[in-house]
């Protein structure tokens, strides 16, 4: 190898050198830096502060929703009859006229026709409301639907365990009982 080529290669080799050390400097300043951006303890005290503040805004949102609920409850409970009045106020108007005109006249059979549409109207107006009547002809008696007032016996073997009689009509509300009816059954 000549002079010049053994100055080269070493110019070379330093050069290198200088490189590599330029290249790690830049690789730990880059390291160190994000490192200094992003500071554990300042990283977690901003995740904190954001999460406090979804926590406030949830807060917030769940008390305004359970406001708002309340409210609402409180006034289906103030005005949850209003349907069921309206459609009896109808029939409370039949009632005042034929007790008006019931004045006028004295034929009792055009004053039981009267009241016979009267009734018919109403249950009408609680069917609509989703009232029906227990119908206890020739029922099996059920504890669910019937309260018995009265046992007879000597009926026969047929009518043990059925209905006899209803003394007083069972009414239930989209199919959940609202009144037992009264019966009286055979022993």
């Amino acid at each position: 190898m000549t002079e010049e080529e053994k100055v080269n290669q070493e110019e070379t080799i330093v050069n290198d050198s200088v490189a590599d050390e330029e290249t790690v400097k830049e690789a730990t300043k880059e390291a160190e830096e994000p490192a200094e951006e992003k500071d554990p303890l300042e990283a977690a005290k901003a995740e904190i502060e954001e999460l406090k503040t979804q926590m406030l805004y949830k807060t917030a949102e769940f008390d305004n929703y359970r406001k708002r609920t309340l409210k609402e409850k409180t006034e289906l409970i103030l005005n949850g009859g209003e349907k069921a009045v309206t459609a009896v106020l109808p029939v409370i108007d039949d009632m005042e006229r034929a007790i008006e005109n019931g004045a006028k006249t004295d034929d009792p059979a055009v004053l039981r026709e009267g009241m016979e549409l009267i009734y018919n109207k109403f249950i009408k107006a609680l069917e609509g409301l989703g009232v029906k009547k227990m119908d206890t002809t020739d029922a099996d008696f059920d504890t669910d639907l019937h309260e018995a007032v009265a046992m007879v016996p000597g009926m026969g073997d047929d009518k043990k365990g059925k209905v006899i009689d209803c003394l007083q009509t069972g009414y239930m509300l989209n199919d959940k009982v609202i009144r037992h009816a009264k019966v009286a059954v055979g022993q």
